[in-house]
């Protein structure tokens, strides 16, 4: 289907038989300061010893490369023992990388092409997975990860389109019925000074929530312009961080992280969203450079959620949290309505003593030891489903901006919408890249 030309956002096609797991309300867990609440990982020194573990690497590139340094580097007896790639250049990178720590990995292991993941998988001695592909590919790739029988640590977004979505959410089931862990690349989760914080709110240091924001600005990221000899299919690949159908669009790519923060601590995902966003200045794919939107939680409770991606502008990450007693900036510190700070993240100290204002252990590495954990004590693991929410909701309010129109959680989750050509293959690819305009005549 070439569904970037038609864009069919909003599909009309019921789901049948498929359920949405609900999230437990912040308010059912204030019971008392000491309170253990359920589902916060273990921060660990290291991941426990244990059998050796083998993992695959499906996506060679930058992030894919270090997110298997991290791996390798949160535990004993962790090995880099696959790769697939669609490019042999991003596959012999991997490895020449990989080769000056004196951990090569071994060439008949190595596979290339838009199936060499299959190949990977296929091999009886790996034990985990790393997905770290487009997250185009992600649903697909979860799904053979798993039926394959492998752990798996995957890289958010989780998909780019309601379609992916749900397969993701299915897989995330089978995965749970055999046993097979999932950590997903939610950093902030698994850090230990937000988790604290999520601590603290629970336990009602802000009060009720009454509003949020969530904020993403940074200049605009790495693209690519075509070489002679590339196809369009190579093409966008080797840009994949400028085309929806690949990425997402930045809101998905990058600030799906806060959006995920706002879901966790407000204990579910919002009800619809209304937005704007635009394109200015950028020079490849189909994206916009701005979005703006607000997210409706019920009751009243909104977060104006916003992410920009333009050179030269004012810039900040973070998250802002709004209670009746109090606000927080969800990270380390919880001050009152005129701004003393009421409690704060106790960080570290250097051997000097001096308190060294971050971890000794970074949420990335902190993120597979919890999966090695995992594995290795039984403590099972499983993430997809939560991350897909939240994945989904930066999909709703992608598409509030493109249309226009007012989302709702409920018709963007049964969408039929399906990014991305009928079928990946180097070579043309006859589709329509046109810049989404809200309130044009779009088929929905």
């Amino acid at each position: 289907m070439d569904n970037i030309n038609r864009r069919n956002f909003i599909g009309k096609a019921a789901l049948a038989g498929f359920g949405l797991a609900a999230t437990a309300s912040l308010a059912a867990c204030r019971e008392k300061s000491s309170i253990q609440i359920k589902g916060l990982p273990p921060i660990l020194k290291g991941a426990p010893k244990g059998r050796k573990l083998k993992a695959g690497l499906v996506g060679a590139g930058a992030r894919g490369t270090g997110a298997a340094l991290n791996f390798i580097s949160c535990g004993p007896d962790l090995e880099i023992a696959a790769l697939a790639d669609v490019f042999q250049d991003k596959i012999d990178a991997c490895r020449e990388r990989f080769a000056s720590f004196n951990l090569p990995i071994p060439a008949e292991n190595c596979f290339t092409g838009f199936d060499g993941y299959k190949k990977l998988m296929a091999l009886p001695d790996i034990d985990i997975i790393i997905l770290a592909t487009p997250p185009q590919f992600r649903p697909e790739h979860f799904l053979e990860a798993i039926m394959n029988n492998k752990h798996v640590f995957m890289e958010k977004p989780l998909a780019v389109d309601p379609v992916g979505i749900r397969s993701v959410i299915t897989t995330a089931k089978k995965a749970e019925a055999i046993g097979m862990c999932v950590v997903t690349g939610t950093q902030r989760r698994h850090q230990e000074d937000y988790i604290e914080t999520y601590r603290q709110v629970v336990n009602g240091a802000i009060g009720t929530i009454t509003s949020a924001k969530a904020f993403w600005n940074q200049d605009h990221v790495w693209f690519r312009l075509r070489e002679p000899g590339w196809n369009d299919m190579e093409y966008m690949i080797r840009n994949w961080n400028n085309y929806c159908w690949l990425c997402g669009d930045h809101i998905l790519d990058t600030h799906v992280h806060n959006i995920d923060v706002i879901n966790w601590f407000m204990g579910k995902h919002p009800e619809k969203a209304i937005g704007y966003g635009g394109r200015a200045r950028r020079v490849t794919g189909d994206q916009y450079d701005f979005f703006s939107i607000d997210f409706d939680y019920g009751n009243g409770v909104s977060s104006h959620s916003m992410c920009r991606e333009i050179d030269s502008c004012a810039n900040a990450t973070g998250e802002l949290i709004m209670g009746t007693e109090g606000y927080t900036n969800c990270q380390n510190t919880i001050w009152d309505h005129k701004g003393n700070v009421k409690w704060s993240f106790e960080y570290p100290k250097d051997e000097n003593g001096n308190p060294m204002n971050t971890l000794k252990i970074p949420p990335y590495v902190q993120e597979h030891m919890h999966l090695v954990h995992a594995i290795r004590t039984g403590d099972y693991v499983n993430e997809a489903e939560r991350t897909a929410i939240s994945t989904l909701t930066a999909i709703m309010g992608r598409t509030a901006a493109y249309t226009g129109r007012l989302i709702t959680w409920d018709e963007i989750f049964k969408s039929d919408m399906d990014l991305g050509p009928s079928k990946i293959e180097m070579g043309p690819v006859s589709m329509s890249f046109d810049v989404p305009v809200p309130g044009t005549a779009i088929v929905i």
